[in-house]
């Protein structure tokens, strides 16, 4: 399936941005090379989210079960263009589903565990999907019941597991670097959930610059905490996995002591970690009898960290942060210790890739635009605006809703930009910050005023975990307020 316009692939082509490099080759690559290298770790709490030991996985032995389980899925009806809906917890068998799924010639849409009947029937119907692989029962919901109202087939964790020991050789089918490999998900509260396609070249463009910010090296072991099912995991996890042949150690649920407990023994090298997190590490209760020695890199999003939190990762364990702005649909800046080198200027500063200012991470091919409410380009410094994007590792379209593609891109110079529905504002010519979301700035009195920002000043004060900004009603200012800001998944935690 392939959904990007031809002039597009050829522009990217030619332009060396896209290749014929399939992820499925990658991984092929790497277990030629190092078939004894453990390449994936089930979470240590396995048994309680689905039973069973938790296993550790060599490259040889994932090799299998990917040959495995795609010929069964072959013959369950798994064919070219098919779309597979899966759902499970972070278990290697779920690593291992998005290579098996697509050496099948299907495609994996995952979702995450907290989906119902309501989702799965939206995905169903869109997808036209007639294939669902899950698990019997999680957490008191029985997900084998939902699918079995919605799909034709649903295919258990058991019998993945059952599939994986076959051995087979599953039929060949040929597999461009312009194909879909994942159909992703954006997650609203009120709206149905918007499917992100992005291609195999989308995807190692867009780890492969992650791989150059955050200077991963070959081998690497990595920390997947974010459940694997959009752009947080599998594209600064899961990818960057592949295209370094490294380890990849599974976290679920968020828990504090298991996740440092693996940072430590596992030997962590790499993770993401959104500031809340991070925060809560710094002041976790003996943190310092923890030896993060091995940690070179962690990656925040979701929200921007706090200066302090930049300085004390430095000063403690000589970690970088990194901070990262993406979304589903592909788009991505990432301020490294090579653009962004000033921690102080890391907290709020994007190398804004789209302008040529010689970057040392030597990121291309991204192009960028900062926009007013009437689509007026702007330039000056402190102006604040949408950010529109464009690049080799955005999406198409939003899956078979032209609808909503439509007004997801503007054309300018004759080129299409997915407007990201974030406000930046320009620091400089170079540099741009990540203002706040359309839907987050609280318009006080005529001002607007970044949640984000009041948040981060919140996070730095010793006794706060975790805080967040809401717009509230006031008697005076009532018929200025207006804010349409939607509460975040924080509380407010005042610490003795």
């Amino acid at each position: 399936m392939i959904l990007h316009s031809e002039e597009l692939i050829r522009e990217y082509t030619e332009k060396g941005y896209w290749g014929n490099t399939t992820l499925l080759d990658i991984f092929y690559e790497n277990a030629s090379k190092y078939p004894d290298r453990e390449a994936v770790v089930d979470p240590p709490n396995r048994e309680e989210l689905v039973g069973g030991e938790p296993e550790r996985v060599s490259y040889s032995k994932l090799l299998k079960a990917v040959d495995s389980v795609a010929v069964e899925l072959q013959d369950t009806g798994v064919k070219k263009d098919s779309i597979v809906l899966v759902q499970l917890p972070n278990v290697w068998e779920l690593a291992m589903l998005y290579l098996a799924i697509a050496r099948a010639g299907g495609i994996i849409s995952p979702m995450p565990m907290q989906w119902r009947q309501r989702e799965l029937s939206y995905l169903a119907k869109i997808t036209e999907s007639k294939h669902d692989i899950t698990v019997e029962e999680f957490k008191g919901f029985r997900h084998a019941d939902a699918g079995k109202e919605t799909v034709e087939n649903v295919i258990l964790l058991e019998d993945i597991r059952e599939f994986a020991k076959t051995g087979r050789e599953p039929e060949k089918v040929e597999i461009d670097a312009n194909e879909i490999f994942t159909i992703c998900w954006t997650s609203g509260t009120e709206a149905d959930p918007k499917g992100c396609p992005l291609s195999h070249n989308n995807w190692i463009f867009q780890s492969g610059n992650l791989v150059k910010v955050c200077k991963l090296q070959e081998g690497d072991r990595q920390l997947c905490v974010a459940p694997l099912v959009n752009m947080t995991a599998v594209g600064v996890n899961y990818v960057p996995w592949l295209l370094t042949a490294g380890t990849f150690v599974l976290h679920h649920p968020f828990n504090a002591e298991i996740c440092l407990r693996q940072l430590v023994e596992e030997g962590i090298n790499f993770t993401i970690l959104v500031p809340a997190v991070l925060n809560m590490i710094l002041k976790y209760p003996g943190i310092e009898n923890y030896d993060l020695s091995k940690v070179r890199t962690i990656t925040t999003g979701s929200a921007p960290p706090s200066e302090w939190i930049m300085r004390e990762f430095k000063r403690r364990w000589n970690i970088d942060i990194v901070n990262i702005w993406g979304q589903n649909e592909g788009t991505a800046l990432i301020a490294g210790p090579d653009d962004v080198p000033d921690l102080e200027k890391r907290v709020d500063h994007f190398p804004n890739w789209g302008k040529d200012c010689g970057w040392k991470s030597g990121v291309k091919g991204i192009e960028t635009k900062i926009v007013d409410a009437d689509g007026r380009e702007l330039s000056g410094a402190g102006e604040v605006g949408e950010l529109l994007y464009r690049g080799p590792n955005v999406i198409p379209c939003y899956f078979n809703r032209p609808d909503l593609t439509e007004k997801a891109f503007a054309e300018y110079d004759g080129k299409k930009f997915f407007r990201t529905g974030d406000l930046f504002v320009i620091k400089d010519e170079c540099f741009i910050g990540f203002y706040d979301r359309k839907k987050d700035i609280i318009i006080r009195g005529g001002f607007n005023i970044s949640s984000a920002e009041i948040e981060n000043i919140l996070l730095e004060h010793p006794k706060v975990l975790e805080v967040a900004a809401v717009g509230m009603p006031d008697e005076v200012l009532e018929k200025e307020f207006v804010s349409s800001l939607f509460l975040k998944e924080r509380l407010l935690h005042w610490m003795s």
